[in-house]
């Protein structure tokens, strides 16, 4: 499902930045929600749109993190960690410090696989999202022209 580039090594990869690495990570986990959402399910864009947006909230990445967090192994765990605790530069809009602090570390795991070339682990994670998680929201009031 991901394209793949050159790979750093594991070694390389934990030597970044652990705010790059999310910042990786937030565009691997909306390719992904994105990717499964159009293969998956028909709908309009619209409906896309709000259903992914949600899906790569902080506060629905934090609450998914919780989820998968024991199947993390050490190496992850220390990337968690280490994005979780990072100084970042921005606050986030519509979630808690706690939250937003906990997306970053599960956006820095992703980016620190990808970039690490284990594509294979990060489907293998996000196949642990449950399938409601990706079904398109209707609107209530939708625009009849």
């Amino acid at each position: 499902m991901l394209m793949t580039g050159e790979s750093l090594s594991k070694a390389e990869a934990k030597l970044m930045n652990p705010v790059v690495l999310a910042f990786v990570g937030d565009a691997v986990y909306s390719l992904y929600v994105r990717n499964r959402m159009a293969v998956c399910y028909k709908g309009k864009p619209a409906d896309f749109q709000r259903t992914a947006g949600k899906v790569v909230s902080a506060h629905s990445q934090s609450a998914f993190v919780e989820q998968i967090s024991p199947l993390f192994t050490e190496e992850e765990t220390e990337i968690f960690l280490r994005g979780r605790n990072a100084k970042k530069g921005a606050k986030s809009k519509n979630a808690d410090v706690a939250e937003y602090n906990r997306s970053t570390g599960f956006e820095a795991v992703l980016g620190f696989l990808y970039v690490s070339g284990q594509t294979a682990r990060i489907e293998e994670l996000l196949s642990y999202a449950p399938e409601e998680f990706f079904t398109p929201q209707q609107p209530i009031n939708a625009y009849k022209p």
